[in-house]
């Protein structure tokens, strides 16, 4: 089971670097005894397995730690996006039942505010990391008067529910997708193979804790024993210098943070030197970027591509080369297959639906029968993602459905302008999207973030004459100080979408 792999590297390799948190460090023997007791303070409170226990941090050591003392306790981690607030907060909390909240001072005050729309908010145990008062309990009191000696067998079996992660949001409203202890546990092996992650490893994650992502290095790592740093948030510079004096051998980001690391003076080939694998998912990254990556860092570069539902492709750094565009072939154990509108299979270079299958998909959305028979069907996976398979069978990511802009009746995949966009010298990011149009439906619009001054209308102009179609010319260029984004950093299009669609009776 999961919890096995902090008290396996507690007895094999005790004083070995486990993790650190803004400058403190544990050992492994340390990093079992305080996750014990984060166990056993929980426990105190009255609760146990089956209870799911929200959590609305940012990274922290304590959240680290209650990802392993729930494995532990059979106690159920919801984790919750820090930036939550007001109904969104509201929403989640009442809809994952959560008998307590673990909160810092900032994200405490988010759960006060919503406590008299929950069902039972005043019996509602608030655990707060940064001290008490209010109806709070310090968090950090509670552990240092809790044993550290390892909680009593709850008697989980592989099936039990380790975790409910909500979407992203990325696309509309929130699911929660669970995960089982088994899911979970088979993370390591998998993982750790995949990127060649190992004993000696020293494992960066500087992104959100709360993205279901950051499971994959976090629990590779303790399945090998090996050490993993965690940031408070993505810095690019804080991530160049952790790296250089780590010598750090793997680190995991989302496309818009290999954006910034390419574009920050620091991230040298020699300071990045030590680096073994630059894993990017969450999104695509554009292939102006991976060429850029892969020219300062060859044979670093894996791309996964996978829904927290379960199942993923991978590209090693050993495919990247001769398959650019693709984001990989499928995991072990996993099966991809591409479908038209009637879920019939298309051949090799057609694009559709992509729908995959694995011993990881999720055993639904919690408590949405109605939306898991909508997303699993037979076992199948339905993504919403369109794409198409090579002959090999390695995975090219055309677009999202939803985000797909139909100009005229022809579709428009905006990741197509996005590739020549980001092609100027002066864009470092781009998000493409349709807005109504009297005439044609939809017309392509398109955001960027600039590394320089641009004039937006010659922008315009210079991606109207690369791009390969007539009805891919973007309207107009909208250059933004920052897109808006998740807790994972993914760009919310939804939110660039609609300004332009309110009042159109469109779902965006």
């Amino acid at each position: 089971m999961l919890a096995s792999l902090l008290a396996r590297a507690a007895r094999q390799r005790p004083e070995h670097p486990a993790f650190s948190f803004e400058g403190r460090r544990w050992s492994f023997r340390e990093l079992d005894r305080d996750a014990n007791r984060l166990a056993q303070a929980l426990l105190a409170q009255g609760l146990a397995k089956g209870d799911r226990v929200a959590t609305v941090l940012p990274n922290s050591a304590e959240l680290y730690l209650f990802y392993w003392a729930a494995a532990k306790t059979g106690i159920v981690s919801v984790p919750m996006s820090p930036l939550l607030q007001g109904p969104g907060l509201a929403t989640l909390l009442r809809d994952s039942g959560a008998r307590a909240v673990i909160a810092s001072d900032a994200t405490g005050k988010a759960v006060d505010a919503v406590r008299a729309e929950l069902p039972e908010g005043e019996s509602l145990i608030r655990l707060r990391t940064d001290g008490e008062g209010d109806g709070w309990r310090s968090l950090r009191a509670l552990m240092a008067a809790a044993s550290d000696a390892a909680p009593a067998d709850p008697g989980l079996e592989p099936g039990d529910i380790y975790n409910i992660i909500y979407s992203s949001g990325t696309t509309g409203l929130p699911k929660g997708i669970v995960h089982t202890h088994r899911i979970r546990a088979d993370y390591g092996p998998m993982m750790s193979a995949a990127f060649a992650v190992r004993p000696d490893s020293v494992v960066l994650q500087t992104g959100s804790l709360v993205f279901n992502g950051a499971f994959i290095p976090m629990i590779a790592a303790a399945y090998q024993g090996a050490t993993f740093h965690l940031h408070p948030k993505f810095d690019a510079a804080a991530l160049v210098e952790t790296v250089a004096q780590e010598r750090v051998t793997h680190v995991m980001l989302v496309p818009a943070q290999i954006a910034a690391l390419l574009a920050h003076p620091g991230a040298t080939a020699e300071a990045l030197g030590s680096l073994e694998c630059v894993l990017s998912l969450g999104a695509p990254l554009l292939l102006e970027h991976k060429q850029a990556l892969i020219a300062r860092l060859p044979r670093r570069l894996y791309e996964l591509y996978g829904l927290t539902e379960g199942f993923a492709t991978v590209l090693d750094r050993d495919d990247v080369a001769r398959k650019p565009g693709s984001v990989g072939g499928a995991m072990a154990y996993t099966d991809i297959r591409i479908v038209d509108a009637e879920g019939r299979d298309l051949p090799p270079g057609e694009v559709g639906e992509i729908v995959g299958r694995s011993g990881h998909v999720t055993p639904g959305y919690y408590n949405r029968p109605d939306l898991t028979a909508q997303a699993i069907r037979d076992g199948w996976v339905f993504t919403g993602d369109l794409g198409y398979l090579d002959e090999e069978g390695f995975l090219y990511l055309v677009d999202r459905k939803k985000d797909m802009i139909v100009s005229g009746g022809i579709n428009v995949y905006p990741r197509d302008i996005e590739e020549v966009a980001i092609g100027h010298p002066a864009v470092r990011e781009a998000a493409a999207f349709g807005v109504p149009d009297d005439r044609w439906g939809e017309v392509p619009v398109i955001a960027v973030l600039v590394k320089e001054p641009v004039d937006a209308d010659q922008l315009a102009a210079w991606i109207n004459e690369r791009v390969g179609a007539r009805y891919q010319r973007v309207k107009r260029v909208v250059v933004m100080d920052d897109f808006p984004r998740n807790v994972a950093g993914k760009t919310l299009k939804r939110e660039l979408r609609a300004p332009y669609w309110k009042d159109r009776g469109r779902s965006i």
